[in-house]
Parts: structure tokens; sequence; C-alpha cells
């Protein structure tokens, strides 16, 4: 009998056959990069979550918690990969209290099925991330993906308000509650916010809901420039006014926007009316504020001398506004060898994003860019064609934008690059002046080092 065997009738015997998943055919789809576990198990319960995990730190196993995986690649390999651990029947709601705004939810809950119920109660919980209609509640905490409604509602940490989760050593814990004013001591469930899933496996997330705006609408203005649309948007994240979001982004994500837009086109979808650099925002509320917002939008529009300006139709707003919600998960397709940075900023001066553009004819790949208003920018870079020269020009072009966005307070990080980039480049960038403290946070939370070791920060 074959180690992978003898692990896969072991969890058996701790969760049953029917939970533990052994063929290849099977492991497939749990696999980062090219590296398979020994065994997968979907545990149906929290009991079955701690015993799983008293079994791999007895083993000295490497766990990795799963989802829908939309976006198990990132981070680095694990050091060890012996056991998919996937929550995804962890899926129910435990607790809702409309008037209260409260809601507590499993881990493996998809986020689509969680909002048609939360909108049948006109509510919603402002996770407006990549993968949409497959991501889990848990797997969109912990992969700390940016939500597009970040610049209004903030990131998961100003709504996440307590969870329950399964430590390294198989203990279950509670932090934070169901409402704020519960809420004492430290608030430790936020840690878990971006660990992908090194500290801990999350059984259960505590939210605070929100209730949906009464209407919504979406302009798009292009400029010819980066220098006039940067200042353009600097003029209306300074005006006060409460947009949703506020995307900036240059012609060549625009092109390529249109080609994800283009399966639309039977529904008539036309082409964007973009100049090179393109601003889209949005704005949701009631009737007069949606109506103010439209007039300010368009009038301060007319002023900067754009050199387009159109006010979404509801459908096309509705299309558009998703497309660029998905924007990670459709750039990682647009091209083999894809390479995608988050960089995030304080400042993004006036020149900003040439500091991130290389040229394109001499270094053999075409660039994208994506800013949110709250100042994060997604930068993809699309080889042409993938030869040893053109993987080196690539590796030197991702070395620079790492560098230069790792500089004072600006962070920059690989989301998303084949194994031969990772494998060369420090995919969490120059490690910061509280990495001690990190690693003390990863030894109160597993100590036996149970939990993707090795795919977090230095290491962790």
């Amino acid at each position: 009998m074959t180690i992978a065997a003898n692990l896969a009738a072991r969890l058996e015997g701790v969760v049953g056959s029917s939970r533990v998943l052994a063929s290849e055919a099977e492991l497939l789809g749990y696999a980062i990069e090219d590296c398979l576990p020994a065994a997968a198990v979907r545990p149906s319960c929290s009991e079955e979550v701690c015993e799983v995990v008293r079994f791999a730190a007895a083993e000295k196993l490497g766990v990795v918690c799963c989802g829908s995986r939309s976006k198990l690649q990132m981070g680095m390999q694990a050091q060890r990969y012996d056991v998919a651990l996937d929550l995804c029947a962890l899926a129910q709601i435990a607790h809702y209290d409309e008037a209260d705004l409260t809601l507590s939810v499993d881990a493996g809950m998809r986020l689509e099925a969680l909002s048609k119920v939360l909108a049948a109660k006109r509510q919603f919980v402002p996770l407006a991330v990549p993968c949409l209609a497959t991501s889990t509640v848990g797997g969109s905490v912990v992969s700390g993906i940016d939500s597009m409604l970040r610049l209004q509602y903030g990131t998961a940490r100003d709504f996440l308000v307590g969870a329950e989760f399964v430590d390294g050593t198989g203990r279950t814990c509670k932090s934070g509650g169901r409402v704020v004013k519960n809420v004492t001591g430290y608030d430790i469930h936020k840690l878990l916010i971006g660990s992908l899933g090194t500290l801990a496996a999350i059984t259960r997330l505590n939210f605070r809901t929100f209730p949906l705006p009464e209407t919504s609408a979406g302009a798009l203005t292009g400029f010819s420039s980066a220098e006039a649309a940067l200042a353009f948007r600097r003029e209306l994240l300074g005006s006060g006014l409460p947009f949703s979001c506020v995307e900036l982004f240059d012609g060549q994500f625009s092109s390529l926007l249109d080609g994800e837009l283009g399966r639309l086109k039977d529904l008539g979808f036309a082409p964007l009316k973009a100049g090179g650099w393109s601003l889209y925002t949005a704005f949701a509320g009631e009737e007069a504020v949606v109506r103010r917002m439209k007039s300010e939008v368009e009038n301060r529009s007319a002023r900067a001398a754009a050199k387009s300006f159109e006010m979404l139709e509801e459908q096309r707003n509705e299309w558009l506004g998703d497309a660029l919600r998905e924007s990670f998960d459709w750039l990682r397709h647009a091209a083999r060898g894809v390479v995608i940075v988050r960089i995030s900023q304080k400042q993004f001066a006036t020149q900003g994003p040439k500091l991130f553009l290389s040229n394109p004819s001499s270094s053999g790949w075409r660039s994208a860019l994506l800013m949110s208003g709250s100042g994060t920018v997604m930068l993809a870079l699309l080889p042409e064609e993938e030869n040893e020269s053109g993987r080196e020009e690539m590796l030197c072009s991702v070395r620079e934008i790492l560098a230069q966005g790792n500089t004072g307070e600006n962070t920059a990080k690989l989301l998303h690059a084949p194994a031969w980039v990772k494998a060369h480049c420090n995919v969490w960038g120059d490690l910061r002046g509280d990495f001690l403290l990190m690693q003390r946070v990863k030894a109160a939370f597993d100590p036996a080092r149970v939990f993707s070791p090795g795919r977090f920060v230095g290491g962790i």
C-alpha cells in the first residue's frame, strides 16, 4: 500500500470514507502549481475539522484549507502539502437578525448564495470580490483579495465582528461576537484576514450587514493622458462625494476589458467610448443622491475637458461593473504566463503609473493597469510569447516593479504568476519590521506549522 493510500485510509477512520478523496483525478482540482495533496478531506461540521487538524498535527502533516479554490494559486507553494481541507460542506447560515443587521455564516457558504438570502431582506455584505459566483465567504476573507466596494464600505476588517476557527492544535476558538457592542478584548479574528489560511481553519464568520441601496448608476470618462485622468481622479476623491467606487485604467486594460465584454455583444453591449485612460465612477443610494451624483460627475467631466463621457444606462453599468469586479479572474487568463502585481500605495503621484511601465516594444510584453479609489494598483504583465530571453526580461521587470512598489509606506506583492516566476522572485516583497511579530503570531496560532507551511510572508 502506498503512503498516499495509507494516509487516505487513516483519514477515512477520522471522518468516514465518503468524506475523503484520494484518486489522482479527484485531487487534480486541489493542485497548487504542479503539486497534489495525498488526500482531500471534506468535513461536514466543525467537530470533524478539529479531528482532521488534530490528526495532522500528530502526524506532522501539512494542511491547506480551501473552498471553491478560485484563489488557491495565490502565495508560495506549501513546503508540505499532504491534506487539502475542503470546507465547502460547512455552508449554513447559523444566525441572521435582519433588524439588528447581524449575520453569522459558515465559512464554506458561497457568496452568491448568501447574497440571494440577504437580498430577499434588502440587505447585503459588501464583499464584491473576484470570482463572486464561486467564492466562499471564508475564502474571500483569508485571501485578502480586494472588494470593489472598498472605497465606500472598507475592507472586511471594517464589518467582520467575530469568527470561530480551529487552531493548529485542533482546538475550537472564538473571537469577537455577533454585534460590535458584544465584542470585548482583542480583535483576534481580524488577524485571519489576508492570512491565506496559514493561521487557522475558519469555520464561521460574523458580519455586520448593510441595507441595499435604493438605486445605483455609473459613468465612464475618457482622457488622452494619465496626468489628466489622475488629476480628475484626485478631484473626485477630494470632493467628499459618496462614490461606491472610482476605477482608473489605461488603454491596454480598456482593450482587454472590451474583449471580455465582447461575449455580451449579442445582448447589445457596444465597445467602450473611452480615451487612452478611463475613469469609471459608480454611486448608489437614494434617488435624490444618485441624481445629484450624476449631475456632479457630468459637470466636473466637462470642466476637466474630458475626451469622452458616457452616463451608463442601467444594464450597461451592471455589465461593466461586474467585469471590473472580475478583472483579477479574467486577466490571469488573458495570456499564457501572465503576471499580476498588486501595489498598495498611500499616495499615487501624477507620474505614478509611468514608474511601473516599461516600453512594451523592448521588453516583449504588454502591460495593463487598474487602480482603485482606495489606491490599490493591479498591474498585469502579458507576455507576447514565452522563450528563454523573454523569461529573463520578464523576471527583471517583475523584480524592478516589486522593488519600486516596496518603498516607504507602499507594499507590493505577486497576486498571480507562473511557478517559474515565483521561484525566482519574492512573492510577498521585502520583509517588514514587524516580521518577528508575525512569526510569534504564527507560533501562537499554529505551533506545529500545520497550516500551509511556507506559503505566506517570509516562509511562514
